[in-house]
């Protein structure tokens, strides 16, 4: 990717902080949502996307925290995979010490194996999750120009948790989307463009994923709708967590409104389904196209979020954006960021009392419409 106009300066922070920023807020949105079927989750919340967990705020999941690991373990070792991979094992096996609600089977179990001696590079299991994806949008931002090194960050971050080569394939799919959008405005992103070369950079995409590309195609010079296009891949219930499954949908979604988070957000969050995750992918792609100046700040500040604060993820993207330099200037190593990990136990444990407080909210009126 290499020769891509580059975003400097002032914007080049902006464009990180967008990533870190839009991530958590489309987890935080599609979160009260998860597993639901659009019909269920209509007639619960309306029409309305809004931050709705916890007396109108919002509070991120694994997506973000993930993403916020990702990213401390790029300052640890920016630019030496191998680092970066036993830096981020080690923080994911704190990370599981803090009690999480809602890890995934395949991370957990990935996780566990990293607990009983399993290095970072034999401790995936085989699975086609999710997962890497939605931790992959800060490889792009922070590697934008540089193709090779990406993947080399995507497969050691993916490989750590998923061996499956459709893992994989999905997470570089993010990435590179996410490096595509932080090179350009968003008026310069075209769809048909963008896949065209989606096609050559996954050059060893299977039988599957090259079909549902074509579909991709088909529907963007349709100009058709999002749920149009997951309709098409059999969504109509919702999202699965399948990684050929919400990594599509989610850059279609991008696709569709390169230049408007809220739509593109909102269109992804009502497919219903696994929304904390699409709405995190989608938050991470597109918050690199506008910068966290492009987000709703309605929606930044309804964030209800500690250690992992607004305030701490701005401070990571200080720290992210002079270790990433795109104008050619040398990188200024600054150090990872601390966190107040004592807060993390006692948040978690609220966390978990509130979403099972509204876990019990889905079992009351209004019915109908699907679970």
């Amino acid at each position: 990717m290499r020769g891509m106009p580059p975003s400097t300066g002032v914007v080049r922070r902006d464009r990180i902080a967008g990533v870190l920023l839009g991530t958590a807020v489309g987890d935080a949105l599609g979160l009260p949502r998860e597993g639901l079927s659009p019909q269920r989750a209509q007639r619960i919340f309306g029409d309305d996307v809004r931050h709705a967990l916890v007396h109108g705020r919002g509070m991120v999941s694994d997506d973000t925290e993930h993403t916020c690991l990702v990213a401390q373990s790029l300052l640890a070792a920016p630019d030496d995979a191998t680092r970066f991979a036993e830096s981020l094992a080690w923080k994911l096996r704190f990370w599981l010490l803090g009690l999480p609600a809602g890890v995934g089977l395949g991370t957990a179990r990935a996780i566990a194996k990293l607990w009983v001696g399993f290095g970072p590079s034999s401790s995936g299991v085989c699975s086609a999750g999710n997962g890497p994806a939605m931790r992959a949008a800060v490889v792009g931002v922070c590697h934008a120009t540089d193709r090779s090194a990406m993947r080399s960050f995507i497969r050691a971050s993916t490989r750590i948790t998923h061996t499956d080569e459709r893992a994989e394939r999905a997470a570089f799919l993010v990435a590179f989307a996410t490096a595509y959008a932080a090179t350009r405005r968003a008026d310069e992103v075209v769809p048909a463009m963008f896949l065209r070369a989606a096609r050559t950079a996954v050059w060893d995409a299977d039988e599957e994923l090259s079909g549902i590309l074509t579909v991709m195609e088909e529907h963007v010079a349709r100009g058709v709708s999002v749920q149009e296009f997951a309709s098409a891949l059999g969504l109509t219930r919702g999202v699965s967590g399948y990684a050929y499954h919400t990594v599509p949908v989610a850059l279609y979604a991008w696709l569709s409104h390169p230049g408007d988070f809220r739509a593109a957000v909102t269109d992804v969050i009502r497919l219903g389904g696994d929304t904390d995750t699409t709405g995190a992918i989608v938050g991470g792609i597109c918050g690199a196209g506008v910068g966290a100046s492009g987000i709703p700040r309605a929606w930044i500040d309804g964030l209800w979020e500690w250690p992992r604060s607004v305030a701490w993820m701005n401070d990571l993207a200080d720290r992210l954006a002079p270790q990433f330099p795109d104008d050619g200037s040398p990188p200024v190593s600054v150090g990872e960021l601390p966190l107040a990990w004592p807060l993390v136990l006692p948040r978690n444990v609220m966390f978990l009392a509130i979403v099972l407080g509204h876990g019990f909210r889905r079992l009351l009126p209004p019915y109908g419409g699907g679970t």
